[in-house]
């Protein structure tokens, strides 16, 4: 049966790997006998591409992953919802400012999944973006047509997700993969070590992700490896990175490049070397 194509990421979001599916594509197992794990879950391109009967899924953005609940168990009161945001710069930012709010908690989970949606698709750039209050902070885009309701993307997606067994988590990356068996197959998309001091995406989630968290994850895959579990990890060509997965007994390092366009910075959008990591026997 052919697959829907209309399964596809419905945010726009950084680091997102539209473009490097098919370089990504010939390191996944042809058939995934266990549950496949992606505990950075972002945009889901990879997910939406691979379309697993069975998956582990987990972000640490809480925002992100009720909105990917509420697109598979409501999907109906959602996209109502959704088409009654207009595109004025003043409605912008008063839903944009609701997370200032102590009632903002009270909001259900429908009216925050849209809100996520329209934010996304009416922000500058499509980037999501949070100060040190976990308050959503990017400015208006002022686009002239955005497609707040891409209705046929949203319910094409829905049904995936409920005709799939998916668990959706949102956990640190570690607990992601507690209890993951052999068979299992694990794509990790983490936050991108920066090339430079001045290049860093901060503000995904409140507590960032640092060079700490990036040992963790390498010593995660060791682990995996050691139990005959197959992964993937992308990442920047970081020298930090380049070094923590140099041991050739360990690790392969595949070179691809990727079109990055979100960046604060107008002149850093474009082709960027990127690395795929996997176990050496894979």
């Amino acid at each position: 049966m052919a697959k829907d194509s209309l399964v596809q990421p419905f945010l726009k979001w950084a680091g997102g790997k539209r473009q490097l599916l098919s370089e990504i594509e010939k390191y996944v197992p042809k058939k995934i006998t266990g549950t496949y794990y992606e505990p950075f879950l972002g945009g889901g391109a990879v997910l939406f591409h691979i379309r697993p009967k069975k998956a582990v899924v987990n972000d640490s953005n809480s925002e992100l992953i009720n909105t990917y609940e509420v697109v598979r168990d409501h999907i109906d009161e959602l996209i109502e919802d959704l088409k009654t945001h207009k595109n004025t710069s003043e409605y912008y930012y008063n839903i944009r400012n609701l997370d200032r709010s102590p009632d903002y908690k009270k909001l259900s989970k429908v009216k925050r999944a849209s809100r996520l949606i329209y934010l996304n698709k009416t922000c500058y750039n499509g980037l999501f973006r949070v100060n040190s209050n976990n308050e959503f902070n990017t400015p208006f885009g002022n686009y002239k047509d955005p497609n707040i309701v891409n209705e046929p993307v949203l319910r094409a997606v829905s049904e995936y997700l409920n005709s799939a067994d998916i668990k959706f988590l949102c956990e640190d990356f570690e607990k992601a993969v507690k209890g993951i068996r052999k068979g299992s197959f694990v794509y990790f998309d983490p936050p991108y070590m920066p090339l430079s001091s001045s290049s860093s995406f901060t503000g995904y989630t409140l507590d960032g992700f640092n060079e700490k968290d990036q040992i963790r994850l390498r010593d995660l895959c060791i682990k995996l490896k050691e139990r005959g579990i197959e992964f993937l990890l992308s990442n920047s060509t970081s020298p930090f990175i380049l070094e923590l997965y140099k041991d050739p007994q360990i690790f392969k390092i595949e070179y691809v490049y990727a079109k990055r366009s979100i960046n604060s910075v107008g002149e850093n959008r474009g082709k960027i070397k990127e690395v795929l990591i996997k176990g050496n026997d894979q």
